[in-house]
């Protein structure tokens, strides 16, 4: 879909090349195909070699449209990346001494000093820990659906082959 839309602003007229020279190389080929090679010998291969260089041409574009999306899938997914990734590391690193919140006195006894590793002050939770509890709890919500969704569909698809195992009985 994105790659899609770079390629209608920016390069509109490089795909409309390709569909212009894909339509001329068909016509031109169904036009030698209707030629007798051994009839009209002199017009079969005039249309032969313009074919051949319409192939030649077509490769190229093809081949300028396909570095055109490699390119496009680095920038892409470089910039997804940063806005995911990047942006995690970052705000690691930026609150990396501040703490998220405090807890109280004596809940985690001598293990409370890891919650605030590394840098957050003793008794609180740091934001590496922070995220790294988010992260692990959206896993598990992310498998808990996919399970769920799992089990429906596969619930859903049984019933749908005993109704058609008992139409063809009834019939």
């Amino acid at each position: 879909m994105a790659y899609v839309l770079y390629l209608w602003l920016f390069h509109s007229s490089t795909s409309s090349q390709l569909r212009a020279k894909r339509k001329e190389v068909l016509n031109t080929k169904a036009e030698l195909l209707k030629t007798s090679a051994q009839d009209q010998f002199a017009k079969w291969a005039k249309l032969r070699r313009s074919v051949d260089k319409g192939l030649a041409e077509l490769e190229k574009l093809n081949s300028d449209v396909a570095s055109t999306k490699t390119a496009f899938s680095l920038k892409f997914n470089s910039a997804i990346w940063l806005l995911t990734t990047g942006v995690q590391f970052f705000v690691g690193w930026w609150y990396r001494k501040a703490a998220v919140f405090y807890l109280p006195p004596g809940w985690f006894g001598p293990l409370g000093w890891w919650l605030s590793f590394p840098f957050a002050p003793a008794g609180s939770v740091s934001v590496g820990v922070w995220q790294m509890a988010c992260k692990r709890v959206i896993k598990i919500g992310e498998r808990v659906v996919k399970d769920l969704a799992g089990s429906i569909q596969s619930t859903v698809e049984p019933e749908a082959s005993t109704e058609t195992t008992s139409e063809k009985k009834d019939t």
